[in-house]
C-alpha cells in the first residue's frame, strides 16, 4: 500500500493503550469484508505510569509522542483522534437498579427511553473523588414482567433495569486525559481496557454462553465475566508481570533487566520434569564472577506468585456469583498471560477449561501474521471499539436530523469529562 493512499483514508481508527510497562499504539481500518486491518503498530516504554495510574505527567507523555512519532515515521500516518484505554486499581464495580415512569402508554418503548434510564445511573452518589465512567444495562423489566434482554418497541408505564455500574477516580480520569492532550492527541473516547480485550479475544459463542477473560498486565490483572453476551461482573487485581519481576529480582539477588529476561526466556508457572538440572548463567557486572541460577528455583519464585494471583481471580469469580455459570470457562490474555504453563496452572486451581485469547478474532488474513502476542489484545480491541463507537455516533447524528428537538442522553465519558473541566474551571 502507498503512503499517499494510506494518508487519504478517512476510515482509520487509532487505540491508545496506555500500560502499565508499554505505550501501544495501533491503527486499523476495516477491509471491504468487515475484517480489521491493521496499518500500523508502535510501543514505548512506559516510565511514567504505576498500576495503571499516571504517577509523572511528562515521563506519559514523551512515551506517547515517541510512540507517535515511530507511527509517522513507519506508515507516514499523521494520528489525530485516538481511542484511550483506561484501567487500574481505581476501577471499581457495583450492582444497581435504575426505573422510570413513562408519561404515554400509547408511544412504544424507544431508544429515547433506555437512554434516560441509562443516564441516571450517570448521578449515582459515589464516593467523593470517584464519578461512574462505564453503565452497562443487565435485564430490563416492564410493568413487572422480567428478564427482558431488549424493551424496545413494547408499551408499558414502569421501565425498570439492573446495571453493572463502573467508576474511576476523578484525578486518574483527569491524568490520562492530560497526558493524551499534552501529547497534541485528540481522546475521542475513553474505554475501559478489559472491554477492548475481551472484543478482541472472545468469540459470540463464549459471551453467550459464560466466561471468564482474565487480561494479565505489567501492573494490573483485569477480570471481565460475560454471560448472555452481557458484561456481568469486573475486577480490577493489583497484580500483575512487574511483581513477579520484581519477586525474581529479590529472590535470585540479581538486576531487575536479568529478572525479566530471566522470566521471559526460562519463567515458567509450573514445574516440570524437563527442568531438573537446568542451571542458566548469567554475567556478572564489572568483573565479577558469573551467577548460575538453577531454572527450578526460578519456577518456584514464579509459580508462588502467580498462584497468589490465580487466587485472587478465582475469588472475584466466586463473589460474582457465576462461577457454575462459566460454560466456557477462562481466557488468558495480555503480555503475562505468555508465562510458559500458565494455562495449564490456571486450569489446575480452577477446575475451569482453559485457553490463551489471541487478538485475532476479527483480523483480516494479512494482519493476523502482524499482531500475534496476547500483548496487543488491548490495542486491537481499543481500534473495534472505536469502529462500534463510530457507528453509533453516525447512527445518533442520522436521529438528530430527523428530529431536531431529541435531546442526547447517552452519558458518555467524554460529555461527562467536559462537564468536570466546566465546573472545574467554574469554581
Amino acid at each position: 500500500m502507498q503512503d499517499q493512499e494510506i494518508k487519504n483514508m478517512s476510515n482509520i481508527i487509532v487505540g491508545l493503550d496506555i500500560g502499565t510497562t508499554k505505550i501501544a499504539i495501533m491503527v486499523g481500518r476495516k477491509n471491504k469484508f468487515g475484517k480489521l486491518e491493521i496499518l500500523a503498530t508502535a510501543k514505548a516504554v512506559s516510565n511514567g505510569v504505576a498500576r495503571g495510574i499516571v504517577a509523572n505527567i511528562d515521563q506519559t507523555v514523551n512515551s506517547i509522542k515517541e510512540a507517535v512519532e515511530e507511527i509517522k515515521q513507519k506508515s507516514n500516518i499523521q494520528i489525530n483522534e485516538v481511542f484511550v484505554g483506561i484501567a487500574g486499581q481505581h476501577i471499581k464495580s457495583l450492582q444497581h437498579r435504575g426505573q422510570i415512569v413513562r408519561e404515554k402508554i400509547d408511544i412504544e418503548i424507544n431508544d429515547n427511553d433506555l437512554d434516560r434510564l441509562k443516564s441516571n445511573m450517570f448521578k449515582l452518589i459515589t464516593i467523593p473523588g470517584e464519578e461512574v465512567i462505564h453503565v452497562i444495562p443487565q435485564e430490563y423489566t416492564v410493568d413487572g414482567e422480567d428478564s427482558i434482554n431488549d424493551p424496545r418497541g413494547m408499551a408499558g408505564v414502569k421501565l425498570e433495569a439492573n446495571f453493572h455500574v463502573i467508576t474511576a477516580q476523578v484525578g486518574a480520569v483527569r491524568n490520562i486525559m492530560r497526558c493524551v492532550e499534552k501529547a497534541n492527541l485528540k481522546p475521542k473516547e475513553l474505554v475501559l481496557e478489559p472491554f477492548a480485550s475481551a472484543v478482541a479475544t472472545l468469540d459470540s459463542d463464549e459471551k453467550r454462553e459464560g466466561v471468564a477473560l482474565v487480561d494479565i498486565g505489567g501492573g494490573t490483572t483485569d477480570v471481565a465475566i460475560f454471560l448472555d453476551n452481557i458484561i456481568r461482573h469486573t475486577a480490577v487485581i493489583p497484580f500483575g508481570g512487574n511483581v513477579i519481576t520484581k519477586d525474581i529480582k529479590s529472590g535470585l539477588q540479581i538486576l531487575e533487566k536479568q529478572a525479566e529476561l530471566l522470566k521471559i526466556k526460562f519463567g515458567s508457572a509450573m514445574y516440570t520434569e524437563d527442568q531438573e538440572n537446568v542451571v542458566v548463567s548469567i554475567p556478572g557486572l564489572r568483573g565479577r564472577d558469573p551467577k548460575e541460577i538453577a531454572v527450578k528455583n526460578l519456577t518456584e519464585i514464579i509459580g508462588s506468585r502467580m498462584k497468589e494471583i490465580i487466587d485472587l481471580v478465582y475469588h472475584e469469580i466466586k463473589v460474582s456469583g457465576y462461577e457454575n455459570k462459566l460454560m466456557t470457562g477462562i481466557v488468558l490474555t495480555g503480555g503475562g498471560s505468555q508465562l510458559r504453563n500458565l494455562k495449564q496452572l490456571v486450569a489446575y486451581i480452577t477446575g475451569k477449561e482453559t485457553r490463551i485469547g489471541y487478538p485475532n478474532e476479527h483480523l483480516s488474513s494479512e494482519s493476523k501474521d502482524t499482531v500475534v502476542s496476547p500483548m496487543y489484545s488491548t490495542g486491537v480491541g481499543l481500534v473495534l471499539k472505536g469502529f462500534e463507537y463510530s457507528t453509533k455516533e453516525n447512527k445518533s447524528k442520522n436521529m438528530n436530523e430527523k428530529d431536531e428537538n431529541s435531546q442526547n442522553l447517552s452519558g458518555g465519558i467524554i460529555d461527562k469529562l467536559k462537564e468536570w473541566f466546566t465546573e472545574e474551571e467554574t469554581n
